[in-house]
């Protein structure tokens, strides 16, 4: 019963920590030495660093996805390539050479893939119930799950005697099993916010625990669905590199700092920050100092759980979804998503969905509801001028669509670039 044994450990390491680790100083103490050991013991076991020998991390050179995808090898310790992985995907396989693999939804235009073991698909099993359904050894869940791509480390839940899991899939539409998870009555679902709302406006979400994932959890969709449900969303904060975050129940996204280590770059000027990540739990394929490309607001405020890990104000998206407009000096400069939504919505209490793409250096597209009215399109618009007037770019032109449309097959991006920047 290895499996079941990583799952436990794993979920009684997690709620002991929670227990016995309480501040933030204790936090970053008990990472500490958990990075020291897993410099020693792990890091060197894959080509990419085998050399480098560091005595810190901070030794260890950033990495991102491009460095990763153009020697995939380097970083597994069994060598797989990336094309054997992509070979494997295409024949209908989820293993290669005997270890789980997965690949992202490749929402920025290039999958990546991930390699694991066993043990760790496990690890991460237990973990990730530890921190959603702390209660699963006394009592019984039924889980429904609607995520992109049903990976072998969701499919890990299924041995488990204490969950009744059931996948329903995203490409056949959400109309299509709607029904079908009614009759299921799961007490828990795991699904991305489009979802989720379209459940909930439909009266098809009944579930006491939703947890959003796979997607940015915009307010929009959030404060539709809490009010149609009358339940807390809670955000699940995970992606092809890993899982590295979970709201508690009063709704704060804590980092997961008890396997990851983070460290922060800022994004310009703009107050947010991009994350490097240190999974210092995975020994298969090593994760170090890893650059993600999402954009966060990190929170100083205590949360009322109590817990020390550092909590998440909101994901604002995407670093290349940041929108790169000029000044009247030919100057670029940066817009982050979270200010062009910010106009949008402000601009009309009728407004809520929308997109923004920028789609040349001075034209973006805004789609809007055909049943808005013509004032709420213009009031858009000028809060959009207004917007651009405030941080000192030249106004681009604005098309307005209105057609709205929600693909239920890919990741929802409200607000998204199209043109290659620089």
């Amino acid at each position: 019963m290895p499996d079941v044994t990583s799952a436990l450990s794993a979920f009684l390491r997690t709620r002991w920590l929670a227990a016995r680790i309480r501040t933030p100083d204790s936090v970053r103490a008990w990472q500490a030495r958990r990075v020291v050991k897993w410099l020693v013991t792990d890091l060197p076991r894959v080509r990419a660093f085998a050399q480098l020998g560091p005595a810190r991390l901070a030794d260890v050179p950033p990495t991102e996805k491009a460095d990763l995808m153009a020697d995939f090898a380097a970083y597994n310790r069994p060598g797989i390539t990336a094309a054997e992985v992509h070979a494997a995907i295409d024949a209908g396989e989820d293993r290669v050479r005997g270890y789980p693999i997965g690949q992202s939804t490749g929402t920025s235009g290039n999958r990546g893939y991930y390699v694991i073991s066993d043990a760790e698909r496990f690890v991460w099993l237990g973990t990730i119930l530890a921190k959603a359904l702390p209660d699963i050894l006394w009592r019984r869940h039924r889980v429904a799950l609607a995520l992109p791509g049903f990976s072998t480390l969701y499919r890990s839940a299924e041995r488990g005697r204490r969950i009744k899991l059931r996948f329903f899939d995203l490409g056949l539409g959400v109309e299509a099993w709607a029904e079908d998870l009614v009759a299921f009555a799961p007490d828990t679902i795991v699904a991305p916010p489009k979802v989720l709302r379209w459940l909930a406006e439909n009266g098809r979400l009944t579930a006491r625990n939703i947890f959003s994932g796979a997607e940015v959890l915009d307010p929009l969709d959030r404060a539709v669905i809490e009010d149609a449900s009358g339940a807390r969303v809670r955000e699940i904060y995970m992606a092809t590199e890993g899982l590295f975050g979970v709201a508690c129940p009063y709704g704060t996204l804590h980092l997961a700092e008890d396997a990851v280590r983070f460290e922060w770059q800022p994004s310009g000027d703009t107050g947010l920050v991009t994350p490097l990540i240190t999974d210092f739990t995975r020994r298969v394929q090593i994760m170090a100092r890893y650059r993600m490309n999402d954009l966060l607001a990190l929170s100083d405020a205590p949360c009322p759980c109590g817990s020390p890990l550092q909590a998440v104000k909101r994901i604002e998206g995407r670093q290349d979804d940041v929108f790169e407009l000029c000044d009247a000096n030919g100057r670029s400069r940066m817009i982050t998503p979270d200010v062009l939504r910010n106009a949008v919505v402000d601009a009309d209490r009728a407004i809520n969905d929308f997109r923004i793409v920028q789609t040349a250096q001075d034209r973006i597209v805004v789609s809007l509801d055909p049943s808005l009215s013509e004032d709420s399109v213009g009031r858009v618009i000028m809060g959009l001028g207004s917007t651009f007037d405030r941080i000192g770019v030249v106004r681009p032109d604005i098309a307005v669509s209105r057609v709205l449309e929600v693909d239920f097959g890919r990741k929802l991006r409200r607000i998204r670039r199209e043109w290659p920047h620089r």
